[in-house]
C-alpha cells in the first residue's frame, strides 16, 4: 500500500449567529415569531433568576452543595428548545434551563438540591432523566436510550449532556463509541465551560476542538458559540432532524463559560483570574440575546421588567412550595426498586425497629409523624 493520506468521510463545523452586541448574521438567522423569542428570553431570565436564588439558598444553609449554572443557560436551553415532548433528554448537574422548559417544578429541583428523593423522580409526561452528578456517566445513558429509540422505530432522539472535563472520562468514549457504531440518535451536547473544576481546557485535550472527537467513533461534529442561543438552536435543530432521519449522532461542543463556581464547595480565585472572567461577561448569552430582541422591536425594558416581576414571583413560590415539603424518612428504601428486594426489607425492618425504640415506641416512620426525629436522623 502506497503512503498517503486517508480521506475522512466525517467533519466538525463552527457556528455563530449572534455577536457579543446582538447583531445578527440574517443570513443564518432562524425564523422564528415574536411570541417564540419572548418564551425564549423568559426560559433564559427564569433560569438565571433561579440559579441565582438558589445560590442565595445554599449560603443561607437552606439546600446543600449547588452547581450554578451562570452563563450556560443557552448552551442547554437552544437542545431543549428544538425537542419533541416525545423526545429524551439526559442532563448532568448544569441544565436547569433545559429541565425547567422541559417542565419539571421549581420546587422539585430545589428538592433535589436540599437532598430529597423526590427531587429525582421524573414528573409524568416528561421523557427527562434525573439530575445526574457523576461526571460523564450520563452519557451512557442517553447512549442506552438512543438504543431503544431505534429499536422502537418512533423517530425519537435522546439529548445528553456532559462537560470538557467529561470527555476525558471512559464513560464519555465508551457512549460515544456505541452511539457511532450502532448509528444511534443520540446527540451529546458538550459544555465546554472552559473549567473542569480547576482543570483548564488547555490541559484537559491537546485537540484543537472537543468536537473533533466525533470523527474518531465516525460521525460529525460541531463547535458552536455555546452563549449564542439562536447559533445552539440552529445547530441542535439540525442535529436533532438528522438523528431522528436516521442520520445517527452527532457531538456539539458548546464553547461558553462558567462565570460562577464550580460548586459552592469552591474557591475559584485560586485557580483563574477575575480578568478572564470579565472577558466573558461580555459575552453573556442572556445580554446579548437581549439587545437582539431590544434591536428587532420585539421587547423593550417596560416589557421585561414585567417579566422578571412574574419570575420573581414565580420563584418565591417555589422555594415555599419546596420548604413546606415533609420528608417520609423510609422513602430512601422505595425509591430505587420496583419491587424491594429481601435484603433491603430486611434493613428497612430493622430502621424501622430503631426508630421505634428512639421514639419511645411511637413509631415515628415519616417526618410528618415525627418531624423532630427526622432531623435527629438526619
Amino acid at each position: 500500500m502506497p503512503r498517503g493520506k486517508i480521506e475522512l468521510e466525517n467533519y466538525v463545523e463552527s457556528l455563530s449567529i449572534l455577536d457579543a452586541e446582538g447583531n445578527v448574521d440574517s443570513s443564518l438567522e432562524p425564523k422564528l415569531e415574536p411570541q417564540e423569542l419572548r418564551k425564549i428570553l423568559r426560559a433564559m431570565l427564569l433560569a438565571r433568576r433561579y440559579d441565582e436564588r438558589m445560590l442565595k439558598l445554599q449560603r443561607q444553609g437552606r439546600i446543600g452543595t449547588y452547581g450554578p449554572a451562570l452563563g450556560q443557560e443557552a448552551a442547554s436551553l437552544g437542545p431543549a428548545y428544538v425537542l419533541s415532548k416525545n423526545d429524551w433528554l439526559v442532563p448532568s448537574f448544569r441544565e436547569p434551563a433545559a429541565m425547567l422548559y422541559r417542565g419539571w417544578p421549581m420546587e422539585r429541583l430545589i428538592l433535589w438540591w436540599g437532598g430529597n428523593e423526590i427531587g429525582a423522580r421524573t414528573p409524568d409526561g416528561v421523557r427527562d432523566t434525573p439530575i445526574c452528578v457523576p461526571v460523564a456517566s450520563q452519557c451512557l445513558y442517553g447512549a442506552g436510550i438512543a438504543w431503544g429509540c431505534k429499536l422502537r422505530h418512533d423517530g425519537t432522539v435522546a439529548v445528553c449532556f456532559v462537560g470538557d472535563g467529561g470527555t476525558s472520562e471512559g464513560d464519555f468514549h465508551e457512549a460515544m463509541n456505541v452511539a457511532g457504531a450502532f448509528n444511534l440518535p443520540l446527540v451529546c451536547i458538550i459544555q465546554n465551560n472552559q473549567w473542569a473544576i480547576s482543570l483548564p481546557r488547555k490541559k484537559q485535550s491537546a485537540a484543537t476542538t472537543l468536537a473533533q472527537k466525533a470523527i474518531s467513533y465516525g460521525f460529525n461534529g460541531m463547535q458552536v458559540d455555546g452563549n449564542d442561543i439562536l447559533a445552539m438552536i440552529t445547530a441542535a435543530g439540525e442535529a436533532v432532524d438528522r438523528a431522528r432521519r436516521g442520520g445517527g449522532p452527532t457531538i456539539i461542543e458548546a464553547v461558553t463559560y462558567r462565570l460562577g463556581v464550580h460548586t459552592t464547595a469552591d474557591d475559584p480565585k485560586k485557580y483563574r483570574t477575575e480578568e478572564e472572567v470579565e472577558q466573558w461577561k461580555c459575552r453573556d448569552p442572556l445580554s446579548r440575546f437581549y439587545k437582539y430582541l431590544k434591536k428587532r422591536g420585539v421587547l423593550d425594558d417596560k416589557a421585561r421588567d414585567v417579566m422578571e416581576e412574574e419570575i420573581g414571583a414565580e420563584i418565591t413560590a417555589a422555594v415555599e412550595n419546596a420548604e413546606k415539603y415533609e420528608p417520609d424518612i423510609l422513602e430512601p428504601f422505595h425509591h430505587c426498586f420496583e419491587t424491594m428486594p429481601n435484603y433491603l426489607e430486611a434493613q428497612l425492618g430493622e430502621f424501622r425497629a430503631y426508630l421505634d425504640a428512639a421514639s419511645g415506641g411511637e413509631g415515628g416512620a415519616s417526618g410528618q409523624d415525627n418531624p423532630a426525629l427526622y432531623r435527629q436522623v438526619h
